[in-house]
């Protein structure tokens, strides 16, 4: 069917803003997420800060005793989900059981339940066996967020939950436009959720030493292409959109952000957590997005970049772009906006898609903060320091994850016109 797809809703609980006006206004002010940590005492550890929610409380989403039955990461998907539902204006209490037997949830983690999984295994430890929680498993297996939300709302179309680590939110997306196209649902919601800042998920990142450890100035912390980046920041929260077919929004006359044009995907088959710095596998998923979108190189705008702000990383990525656009890669106006949220793993590609959308929105990009000397490696324009006006027809999102998962999802200004 190759039905063309749309964005019609967004939410999204970040570090820099718990909504999707806050968190655009927030980005546009380059605002960093990044402060001590306050979940937990992180003294020990050798990194002591992360991008944490501010002001956050699931009872704005939902009930005191659905809270204490979810962990964190599920949480932060139901409150996104129900902001970009509501943004969508779907209403589905209104919606008969056969319309919602066609909207569908794809719906990712990286690490899925990890604060109750921490929490369960020192009950087990201390208290034994017989006094874990009945609900330790539904809480905890990365697929409940997906779950969840369809209980939530009734959704009874196609359901699953995506696990790519940090390339989870794109393949979201990337899967939920893949059923739309081929008439398996008219409605998705996709994106990514994470609450990965416990002492074990913070402790095991610090353990590979993948983490910044710059303790004294943590707004500073995360800096993409800086010569003196020393590794990326975690982050927490959820990004959500919903997607539909362009002939079921036109029909219920919705508001149209943004066409989902199309992706590439790939893998490195080179490390488990180093990007091969070749850039072999990022080349072959930018080329795929371009075939399935049925565009060229020139035509491109703009790139949020996956920049972690990790030494490899960022040149590895660099390198790709230079190779795949050629001199075009000269005109493009990317950013890192990892820069201000920190790294947000299965969340970051839904937070990053929602960026993206806005650029287009706003025909602006978002900056890049805390580059105070850029790498000798590094040498496009990275939109430093604040956003810049731009008129963004066609913008790209990137994605890449542990274990070698390259995403790149392609995002046009819509026009009816094909």
């Amino acid at each position: 069917m190759n039905e063309r797809i749309v964005v019609t809703g967004m939410g999204a609980v970040t570090p820099i803003g718990l909504s999707v006006d806050a968190f655009w206004k927030a980005m546009m002010q380059g605002t960093s997420g990044a402060a001590p940590i306050t979940h937990f005492d992180a003294s020990p550890f050798r990194t002591h800060f992360a991008c944490e929610l501010k002001g956050f409380d699931p009872k704005n989403y939902m009930d005191r005793k659905q809270a204490s039955r979810l962990d964190p990461f599920c949480q932060y998907a139901l409150a996104a989900t129900q902001q970009a539902v509501e943004d969508a204006q779907l209403q589905p209490a209104e919606r008969s059981q056969s319309e919602r037997n066609r909207m569908g949830v794809v719906f990712g983690s990286g690490i899925g339940g990890l604060q109750v999984l921490e929490k369960q295994a020192q009950v087990l430890a201390t208290k034994g066996a017989g006094s874990l929680s009945p609900f330790m498993i539904p809480m905890m297996i990365g697929n409940m967020a997906a779950g969840m939300i369809a209980m939530e709302y009734g959704f009874k179309g196609p359901n699953h939950g995506v696990v790519s680590a940090c390339t989870t939110g794109n393949d979201a997306i990337r899967d939920a436009v893949l059923l739309l196209r081929h008439g398996h649902a008219d409605v998705i919601v996709c994106g990514g959720s994470e609450a990965p800042i416990t002492p074990l998920g913070v402790g095991g990142f610090a353990a590979m030493r993948a983490l910044s450890t710059r303790n004294d100035d943590p707004t500073t912390a995360s800096r993409p292409f800086d010569v003196n980046r020393d590794g990326f920041v975690v982050g927490e929260g959820a990004g959500a959109l919903v997607l539909e077919t362009l002939s079921h929004a036109q029909q219920r006359g919705a508001k149209i952000y943004a066409e989902v044009l199309g992706f590439g995907a790939s893998a490195d088959a080179h490390h488990f957590a180093a990007p091969d710095p070749s850039g072999a596998g990022v080349i072959l998923a930018l080329e795929r997005a371009f075939q399935d979108a049925n565009i060229t190189p020139e035509a491109v705008d703009t790139i949020n970049m996956h920049a972690t702000s990790t030494s490899l990383g960022d040149i590895a990525e660099t390198g790709a772009i230079k190779k795949v656009f050629g001199d075009h890669a000269a005109q493009l106006k990317l950013s890192a906006t990892k820069s201000m949220t920190g790294h947000l793993l299965g969340a970051a590609g839904a937070i990053e898609a929602i960026a993206t959308v806005l650029a287009i929105e706003y025909s602006m990009i978002p900056p890049t903060i805390n580059v105070e000397s850029l790498d000798p490696a590094c040498d496009l324009d990275y939109t430093i320091g604040k956003p810049s006006s731009a008129e963004v027809t066609i913008a790209l999102s990137n994605a890449f994850g542990f274990g070698g998962h390259n995403t790149t999802v392609v995002f046009k200004r819509f026009s009816p016109a094909a």
